[in-house]
């Protein structure tokens, strides 16, 4: 499936991917997320501990857990990020958790994997307001991170294109398996509610699949938001018009994941939702032109609640002191 698509197109596709996923497909649409498999522990150790690094920063205090919490579902629960010296953030925060299952980073897809993410707010002025040599140095200036990085890539160069991939290789085992719905797929019948079978019908039925589908329920495509109906905002985020110059990718954005969704409100690009009732028929109203009856709203809600999986069981980093060499933080004008 081609990045860049016209509203037309989007339109088609739903359409015919409803109809194939809630009539004709036999199989389910959604499937397991399967436990985080570990290779390359030392290195998963020292993307942790730069995860949590919040001298990666300007300010000396916003790390990538800032924005991407992982006591909240990987989220920071706002509408808009706070960023360096209490900047607004343009877009809601994203989950980190079951992004490697994305098929781009950010919402409008500007990033191609997430090491190529974790690059982008160290050095954006309204993030973590630092640059990419800052924290190189700031990184080379502690023996111990040195050292871990010798151990790991077989010197003790410290460089960003080193800095990401550590915390790339972390954040591939923020998955969230063992959920009640993934009990479900695989036999337990009985491991959720009526109302949640109920619910996941009526997701099907609805063409919901049609974009929300694959291990992560979302993230392997884009789509218009607004596609039947505009979806109104003052947001002044277009999607991936920003990337790619097309007016036919105004307001197109990476499809969100609904694993954990009803740990990662607030809802939407714009943060604008804060309950799982009012983002359903939000949803099927400006992207299906439907109507749900307050009985389908409240299966379905039971049925995203059973997507919420087993979180990472983080043990906190403790982080290598600062010393003479390493660069002062700057938290205040």
């Amino acid at each position: 499936m081609t990045k860049s698509l016209t509203s037309l197109s989007l339109s088609t596709l739903a359409v015919s991917c409803a109809l194939s996923f809630g009539v004709a497909n036999a199989e389910e649409p959604i499937s397991i997320i399967e436990p985080a498999k570990i290779t390359e522990p030392e290195k998963v150790e020292l993307g942790k501990m730069l995860f949590f690094e919040p001298r990666l920063s300007m300010s000396g205090f916003i790390s990538c857990n800032s924005c991407h919490n992982l006591s909240l579902g990987g989220v920071d629960a706002l509408p808009t990020s706070i960023g360096h010296e209490w900047q607004q953030g343009p877009i809601n925060s994203p989950t980190v958790l079951n992004a490697d299952f994305m098929l781009a980073q950010f919402w409008d897809g500007r990033a191609k994997d997430l090491k190529e993410q974790a690059a982008g707010p160290i050095a954006n002025p309204k993030e973590m307001g630092y640059t990419h040599d800052l924290a190189v140095d700031t990184i080379r200036s502690m023996p111990a991170y040195v050292a871990r990085f010798e151990k790991i890539y077989g010197s003790e160069e410290v460089n960003i294109d080193r800095i990401t991939d550590a915390i790339a290789t972390f954040e591939k085992t923020l998955v969230t398996p063992h959920s009640d719905f993934d009990k479900y797929l695989q036999g337990d019948k009985n491991a959720i509610s009526a109302d949640a079978k109920a619910g996941y019908q009526v997701f099907k039925d609805q063409g919901c699949t049609a974009c929300h589908n694959g291990p992560a329920v979302g993230g392997t495509m884009y789509m218009k938001m607004g596609l039947v109906k505009p979806f109104h905002t003052d947001n002044p985020s277009e999607g991936r018009k920003a990337v790619t110059g097309l007016e036919a990718d105004k307001f197109v954005f990476k499809v969100p994941t609904l694993r954990n969704i009803e740990l990662t409100y607030p809802y939407f690009h714009d943060g604008s939702v804060w309950t799982l009732e009012e983002a359903v028929n939000t949803m099927a109203d400006i992207q299906l032109g439907q109507a749900l009856t307050e009985q389908e709203t409240k299966q379905m809600v039971e049925f995203l609640k059973t997507l919420t999986g087993e979180q990472p069981q983080i043990t906190l980093p403790i982080l290598p002191p600062s010393n003479a060499n390493t660069p002062r933080p700057v938290p205040f004008k």
